[in-house]
């Protein structure tokens, strides 16, 4: 199935308000100005549903949590301190260590990580993921997709992470390990306030997005449970 196969089938799946997702990856070329984005990058990155490409670099990624996420630079002394006595997301600043240490980030030799929405992407050689922003309804949607034809019971995870390590970090790792498993996010408070109140994200690695690109159509997305759901995302039917 090659993309526009793929949009065309999300768009039937889902309907035409749906967001479309976006696709992410590092290059050695920029696909748009590396301009100036607020401290938070999670903000910047919801825009690209509206079409508009992002390119991140060392240079415009000023959090330092951001910077080590994406893997543009070690993490920061500051880190560990803060997100257990500032942020109060962990007990200790060595839970946090031993946190980071797991996550094995590997700084990446590639000066640019680009997001690029789905229809303005040629192709999958680049692509490290592919992040959806979704409420509910279409989370069901998406999950059910995942769950077709992979039985483990972390086919889906949801897992302690800043908005930007729950995208990135997660699936840039599966990827390279030619993992399965799909990555629920966003339940970051402190990103949260920069995107829809009613959205979480979703986000595949690439390898395993070419796996479910060959169920879509068989898996319960197109059967009739779902069906109802569609209408009811697509406001065709009114109910709670």
């Amino acid at each position: 199935m090659d993309i526009q196969e793929f949009i065309a089938n999300y768009r039937a799946a889902f309907g035409e308000s749906v967001p479309l997702p976006v696709a992410f990856g590092y290059s050695g070329k920029a696909v748009t100005a590396v301009r100036k984005i607020p401290r938070c990058m999670i903000g910047a990155i919801r825009k690209v549903c509206d079409g508009e490409p992002l390119t991140l670099a060392a240079g415009n990624v000023l959090c330092g949590g951001g910077s080590l996420y994406t893997a543009f630079a070690p993490m920061p002394d500051r880190v560990p301190m803060f997100v257990s006595e500032t942020e109060h997301y962990k007990q200790t600043k060595e839970q946090v260590k031993e946190y980071i240490g797991r996550l094995d980030i590997r700084l990446t030799e590639k000066p640019y990580l680009n997001f690029v929405r789905m229809d303005h992407v040629a192709g999958l050689d680049e692509v490290e993921g592919v992040l959806f922003f979704a409420t509910p309804d279409v989370l069901s949607g998406l999950c059910s997709w995942a769950f077709y034809d992979n039985n483990a019971d972390d086919a889906v995870c949801a897992r302690f992470a800043s908005g930007c390590c729950g995208i990135v970090t997660f699936a840039v790792k599966e990827n390279a390990e030619g993992g399965r498993r799909c990555f629920l996010g966003m339940f970051d408070p402190s990103a949260r306030p920069l995107v829809p109140k009613d959205e979480l994200t979703f986000t595949i690695p690439a390898c395993r997005f070419k796996e479910m690109l060959n169920t879509m159509k068989q898996s319960a997305l197109f059967q009739k449970a779902y069906s109802v759901v569609r209408k009811r995302i697509n406001g065709e039917i009114q109910n709670r």
